[in-house]
Formats: C-alpha cells, sequence, structure tokens
C-alpha cells in the first residue's frame, strides 16, 4: 500500500450516455433497453418453466397456474414498477444509482449507525458480485437448452455451445463493446417484441388466462398452500431478477428513459409472455418440459434460439459492465486495492475493462456451468443473491427518504412494506440454500470480508503514517531557518489535507538535505457524488517559500490521473511543465504484529492484498521513469 491509497480520483465519466449530450427520449430510451433490460428481459426463458420443474415449488392444477401467474404479475408490479421505477429511483446520487451511490449518499447524510449502513451496503455489494457470476450461466444455459427443442439431435451440444459463447463474451471484453452496443437496443427491441407476439399468440387460444390479472388468484394460492405458497415465491422472484439493473444504470440514461422503456416496451412484452406461456400450459400440460420455446411454431424455434442466446448474451454483458463499475466505484470508496482500469473507447470515458475481475467472473461462471450443467439447478443459487440485494437496497433507500420526508410516519410504514416483501422473497429462498442458493451467500460473505478487512487495514496504516507526520507549517519554518541548499527541478509529493508533512518529503529532505525550488503538495480527494464539475475539480494554493498545494476533487465513479491534474492547474495559469516534473512516492513496506484492532488472520490478508495491489505510479497514470520512490515501514 502507498500514501496514494489517501485520496482518489479525477474525471472519467461512467459512459459517454452520461458524458456527453442527454440523447433524446426515443434514443434514450431505446439504448436503456439495450443496457438496462436484458437481465430481466430474459427471465421468461427460465421462470414459468421451473415452476413446473417438480420440488417443493412445482405448480400443478390450474388453480395454481392461474395463483402462480397472479404472483408473477404482482411481483412485476410492486417489485419493479412501484418499488424501483417510482420510488427507488427518487434516491439518486445527483443522478447516479447503484448501490453503491447509494451508500455514498447514506454516508454524506450522517445519520445514525452510518457504520452498520455501510456494512449493510458493502454485504448488498457482495451480493451483487455473486450476481454477476450467476447470471451469465442461467441466462446463456437457458437459451441455449433450446436447442433440445428445436434440434433435439443435436441437444448434446449444449454444454460446448454455452462455453463458447461465454469464452467470446469474456476475451471479448478487453476489446470493449463500443462498437456493439448500438446494435444492443434494437437486438433487445426485437426481442421484446417477439416476446409479446408469442404471447399473444398464445393468450387468443386461451383468452381465459387473463383473469390471473385479479390478485385474488395470488391470495387464494397462499391460503390453498399453506407454506408451500410462500416457497413458490422463490420462483416467482426470477420474473424480477434485473430489478436492481433499473436503479444501477439510471445514471447513464435519466430516469425518464429509463422508465419509458419500461413501462412502453419492456413491462407490456414481459407480461403477455408470462400469460402466453400459462396459457400455452393450461392447453397443453405437456409443454411445461419449456413453455418458452414450445410456444413458437417449429419452424421458427431454431431462429428463436439464436435470438435468445444473443438476449442472453445481452444480458451477461451489462451484468459484466456492472461488475466493473461497481469495483472501481469500491476503489475510490476505499474498499477495494488499486486494480487496473482500462479505458476501452476513444470517445466513450466510461467504457471500462477491469482485467483481474473480468477473469475472476470467467472462471467462476465456467465452473458453475460445468457443475449444474441446467438452467434449471443453477436458478436455484440464483434468487439468494438477487433478493439480498432488493433488501439491502430497500434498507439504504429507506433511511434516505426518511431523512428528506415531511411525513416520517408514512414514509418508514411504506418502507417496512417494501423490505417485508423483500424478506419474504429471501425467505422463500432458503430452502434452496443446500441446493445452490449456498453460493451466492459464500461468494457474498467472503467478498464483505475482503471489502472490510481492506477499509478497515486501511484506516489503520493511514492513521500510523499521519500519526507520524510534522505539521508542514513547522517543516517549511525549519528548511527556512537552516538555508537549506534549493536544487533547481519540480517535486510533486502525495500529500494529505490535514497539514501534515508528506513522509516521503520529509525523509528525503533529512537524506539529501536539499528541496527542489518548486514543491508540489499533490491531494486527491473523493467527494460522495459520483462526479465533479469541471470548474471545482481542480484548486492550486500557494503555500509560500516554493510550496504549492494542488488539490484535485472528483467522484466515486471517477479515476486518478495526477498529470492530467497538473495540465488542468497548468490552464488555470500555474507554471508547471506536467512532462518534466518528478514524482515522490512514499512505499509502504507493512509488517504483522499482534497490536490490537484487526484480527491476525485479517491482518494478513490485508498485507497480501496490498503486495497485489497495482502500483501507485501506474495507478496515478504516472510514467515510471519518473517516478521515485522512498520506503516506510508500518506494523498493523
Amino acid at each position: 500500500m502507498t500514501i496514494a491509497d489517501r485520496g482518489a480520483a479525477t474525471t472519467h465519466k461512467q459512459t459517454a450516455i452520461a458524458a456527453a449530450t442527454p440523447p433524446g427520449a426515443t434514443a434514450g430510451a431505446l439504448l436503456a433497453l439495450g443496457v438496462v433490460f436484458g437481465d430481466i428481459g430474459t427471465s421468461p426463458l427460465y421462470t414459468v418453466q421451473l415452476a413446473f420443474n417438480g420440488g417443493q415449488s412445482r405448480v400443478d392444477s390450474a388453480a395454481d397456474i392461474y395463483g402462480f401467474l397472479s404472483l408473477v404479475f404482482w411481483a412485476l408490479v410492486i417489485v419493479v414498477t412501484v418499488k424501483y421505477v417510482a420510488i427507488i429511483m427518487r434516491a439518486d446520487n445527483k443522478g447516479e444509482g447503484g448501490i453503491m451511490a447509494l451508500m455514498a449518499l447514506v454516508r454524506r447524510l450522517n445519520v445514525r449507525h452510518t457504520n452498520l449502513l455501510m456494512l449493510l451496503g458493502v454485504f448488498g455489494a457482495a451480493l451483487f458480485y455473486g450476481d454477476s457470476m450467476i447470471t451469465p450461466a442461467v441466462s446463456v444455459l437457458s437459451a441455449v437448452e433450446g436447442l433440445k427443442i428445436a434440434t433435439p439431435a443435436i441437444g448434446h451440444v449444449v454444454i460446448p455451445v454455452v462455453l463458447a459463447l461465454l469464452i467470446g463474451l469474456f476475451v471479448a471484453q478487453r476489446h470493449g463493446t463500443h462498437a456493439v452496443s448500438k446494435l444492443f437496443g434494437p437486438v433487445v427491441l426485437v426481442w421484446f417484441v417477439v416476446l409479446a407476439a408469442l404471447g399473444v399468440h398464445q393468450i387468443v387460444q386461451a383468452p381465459g388466462v387473463v383473469r390471473a390479472i385479479s390478485p385474488s388468484y395470488g391470495v387464494a394460492y397462499f391460503m390453498d398452500h399453506g407454506v408451500r405458497g410462500l416457497i413458490v415465491l422463490g420462483v416467482v422472484v426470477l420474473s424480477v431478477t434485473g430489478a436492481e439493473a433499473l436503479y444501477a444504470d439510471m445514471g447513464h440514461f435519466g430516469v425518464s428513459a429509463v422508465r419509458r422503456a419500461w413501462l412502453i416496451a419492456a413491462f407490456p412484452a414481459l407480461v403477455l409472455n408470462y400469460f402466453g406461456q400459462c396459457a400455452l400450459l393450461l392447453r397443453e400440460p405437456q409443454a411445461a418440459d419449456n413453455p418458452f420455446f414450445r410456444m413458437a411454431p417449429s419452424w421458427a424455434q431454431l431462429g428463436l434460439v439464436i435470438l435468445a442466446a444473443c438476449a442472453t448474451v445481452i444480458a451477461s454483458q451489462a451484468v459484466i459492465s456492472g461488475a466493473f463499475s461497481m469495483s472501481r466505484q469500491a476503489m475510490q470508496l476505499g474498499f477495494l486495492p488499486r486494480l487496473t482500469v482500462r479505458h476501452t473507447s476513444a470517445t466513450s470515458e466510461g467504457q471500462i475493462y477491469v482485467p483481474a475481475v473480468n477473469w475472476m467472473l470467467f472462471v467462476a461462471v465456467c465452473v458453475l456451468v460445468l457443475s449444474f450443467r441446467t438452467s434449471a439447478e443453477l436458478a436455484d443459487a440464483y434468487g439468494m443473491a438477487v433478493t439480498g440485494t432488493f433488501a439491502m437496497t430497500t434498507a439504504l433507500a429507506l433511511v434516505v427518504f426518511v431523512s428528506r420526508s415531511r411525513h416520517r410516519t408514512r414514509t418508514i410504514a411504506l418502507g417496512l412494506v417494501m423490505l417485508l416483501i423483500d424478506l419474504a422473497f429471501f425467505g422463500a429462498n432458503l430452502p434452496k440454500f443446500f441446493s445452490g442458493g449456498w453460493i451466492p451467500i459464500c461468494v457474498g460473505a467472503v467478498l464483505f470480508t475482503v471489502l472490510t478487512t481492506w477499509s478497515r487495514g486501511r484506516t489503520l496504516a493511514l492513521g500510523q503514517l499521519a500519526a507520524a507526520e510534522i505539521p508542514l507549517t513547522w517543516f517549511i519554518a525549519d528548511i527556512a531557518r537552516e538555508g537549506l541548499l534549493r536544487v533547481p527541478g519540480s517535486v510533486v509529493y502525495l500529500s494529505a489535507l490535514d497539514g501534515g508533512t508528506p513522509t516521503a518529503l520529509r525523509k528525503n529532505t533529512l537524506m539529501t538535505h536539499v528541496v527542489h525550488e518548486q514543491v508540489i503538495l499533490l491531494t486527491f480527494v473523493t467527494r460522495t457524488v459520483p462526479y465533479v464539475p469541471a470548474q471545482e475539480r481542480v484548486a492550486v494554493r500557494d503555500i509560500g517559500n516554493g510550496f504549492t498545494r494542488i488539490v484535485v476533487a472528483s467522484g466515486f465513479a471517477e479515476v486518478p490521473d495526477a498529470p492530467r491534474a497538473l495540465a488542468t492547474a497548468k490552464a488555470q495559469g500555474f507554471p508547471v511543465d506536467p512532462d518534466t516534473v518528478t514524482y515522490f512516492l512514499n512505499s509502504v513496506l507493512l509488517s504483522v504484529t499482534n497490536h490490537a484492532g484487526l484480527a491476525k488472520w485479517r491482518k494478513w490478508l490485508f498485507v497480501t492484498m496490498s503486495r497485489n495491489a497495482l502500483h501507485a505510479a501506474t495507478f496515478l497514470g504516472v510514467p515510471s521513469d519518473r517516478v521515485m520512490e522512498i520506503g516506510t515501514q508500518v506494523e498493523l
């Protein structure tokens, strides 16, 4: 770990769409379809099928079909349309959504029990990584399994085809998706049109299925089946997987575009398709082996498989990109060590590639596919990650709304109702724990440990460094009094805002007994907003005696770039040449002791993470040939 970890960030925007002029209403909605709705839009591939797949959640009679369909419809209405689209999307952090943005917002509110709320948010973020592993596996599997219906003779190639698609998907990440992302919206639009058309075709043959809109069928299902009625919610929740993406990605396109795309295209298409699948089952119960592909005529099934594969790859791309963005935000908020972040587009600064995250996801997804081999088996692992994230998001959003509301009692009551629904879905997935549900929980627990260990260890290490520093005013006065030799050149030291003297500066002066003519103390400050306006990013202040402090303010969705910060300062009139300065970095050498503050095994974990973190110079965008490092021993 280096002192560079004290701050973060500069000026990169999360996506080209957010960075540029917002697209028009229609264009924005179309783009949102391709990025935001891929996950929830592919849920019809497996949701109804799994309800008829046997086990405790099975539904078989006509009354059960009506009850299950009613629950799916009202889940889409309550969880997605009401909770996310109408309510939670109002809890934005300067236009950005997602659980990391929500955590930053709660931190800024400085409410009671902030630390506990941060832990809830961190666990929700950790579960999102579990979701990022499962979504590509279950989505692509469910699409390619259509080969068993379309062309049974080659049904045995499902797993090889799935692995080939996944290999291509993850290998392509390093090249970026800007070239093909323009196709995402039209392809997903075609997908939703096909979903609606297939549904309507079946509904006209069994129009009585529309009665399931009445919530009485869902209530009757609970009354007739008792505990089993609650368990079936574990399947129903699969129809709303991907709802978190509506909130997480709203900053890319704007709230109105996401809402418009949901209400006009995604929601109607999904409802029609679910009703169509159940209409088919009312007429042909034997179609339960795969009602989605059975809806299509035989001549169209192979084409439907190809379209479904395209849609699931797009859905997987959205989740993978989300994992990249969340990792960058976690670094900026101090929950992850420095990782390599590459920009894959010359015009779209928000399109990033994080190699470490990409390949860890790839290995995890392939292991899941080879272990479970069918979407039905893998779906048991799906619900727990999704519902856990739902609950964490609702809890944090409730805190935000209560702090803003003039009618706190009503706000709390509504929030608790939403939280109760989330917990009911989570509880319904508990019986799946030993059949796969343990996977996202264990992944979440491991990543929660990693995130909190880094945050706590970083705080302890930086606290020791700060305690050893002397006030900068004393240091400047001492060098003036002692008349130290000032040598030509400009140097940069990374510094905190607390007024202390950077350790590297103090040690360099003690060893060489000279001070450069121009000393720049560069400070990175991460604000609890996603992006900082250009005019507020760089502030230059003359401290005197050849010392200057440059403060670079940035948001948690941005990445650091020291040369760019100096170039901005030069544009403001500060006399510095970013191409000739030398950077002095403080390289911290960590050692594990028995000091209190963190369990010993977590200290070793922190040290291991520190040693494998990206080098500070690379992280800051500094050319390695202009960096000097000075070591400092820190005992944990």
